[in-house]
């Protein structure tokens, strides 16, 4: 998934263009992916979660979602690092954009009914590579709380 990533973000674009939704899709997916899966126990309203923020907030059908999230699966374990998607993130997504996809990555990590302490670590760090402060942070996790309630 890393070496499908960098090709895909290596594309030749004139810098008023703005990457496809799929490829943000992708960038999105990655991180949620990685949330999903750093507790340890993979579970399937957490995976339901990322599909349904992906349709949601890059307009790709529940499909190219699904086949999104499988080639992230099969691939996460691969990832080394959490910057190939931060930083394609934080070159075509304003600070609301940002926000708005910390809230969907805190609704998987709320989607199995708990909170554990590796997932929130993990989102604080990813917080700090979207170069999001405390308050945006905490903002975007009690809206995704109050939208799970």
């Amino acid at each position: 998934m890393i070496e499908s990533l960098k090709k895909l973000f290596a594309a030749p674009e004139a810098e008023s263009e703005k990457p496809d939704s799929h490829q943000l899709a992708v960038a999105a997916t990655a991180l949620m992916v990685q949330v999903s899966r750093i507790d340890q126990h993979e579970d399937k309203r957490e995976l339901q979660a990322i599909v349904d923020g992906a349709v949601k907030a890059h307009q790709v059908t529940r499909a190219e979602a699904e086949e999104i999230l499988q080639d992230a699966l099969s691939h996460a374990d691969d990832a080394t690092s959490l910057y190939e998607f931060t930083g394609q993130i934080n070159e075509h997504l304003d600070q609301e954009g940002k926000q708005a996809l910390l809230e969907s990555i805190w609704r998987v990590a709320f989607a199995d009914g708990r909170i554990d302490k590796y997932e929130e670590h993990l989102i604080r760090r990813m917080a700090d590579l979207l170069h999001l402060n405390h308050r945006e942070f905490m903002q975007a996790r009690h809206r995704a709380q109050d939208a799970g309630s």
